[in-house]
């Protein structure tokens, strides 16, 4: 069973910057899909961004293209999210997720991930 630990949430003032981490600490991540989905009280959970592995493809929601990057440190088997430039609106828990199937393309649906972190919280408040 794959199991992932996202960190790196915490309480920033808008405008400011976090870098969230997602690992696997027993599976190597960089043969499958990841994204980043984010969940606001009453609202659906939406998803923010992904990596392919094929290519290194990345996908952004309109909301935080510009914003947020997604990228990978193999050497490290780990997936961040820069967020840059936060608004309160990005206020949220956020997850991250893969798929598991080797080499696939990546989407924004929560449908298309298998395997989900507990999610950490970010707060963007003054």
């Amino acid at each position: 069973q794959m199991q992932l630990v996202a960190s790196g949430g915490g309480l920033v003032q808008p405008g400011g910057s976090l870098r969230l981490s997602c690992v696997a600490p027993r599976w190597t991540l960089d043969r499958y899909s990841v994204g980043w989905f984010r969940q606001a009280p009453g609202k659906e959970r939406e998803g923010v961004s992904c990596v392919s592995p094929i290519d290194g493809d990345t996908h952004y929601a309109e909301s935080v293209k510009g914003r947020f990057t997604i990228s990978r440190d193999n050497a490290k088997n780990t997936v961040y999210l820069q967020m840059n430039s936060l608004k309160p609106e990005d206020t949220a828990v956020y997850y991250c997720a893969t798929d598991g199937v080797y080499g696939s393309s990546c989407g924004l649906g929560a449908y298309e991930y298998n395997y989900w972190g507990q999610g950490t919280q970010v707060t963007v408040s003054s």
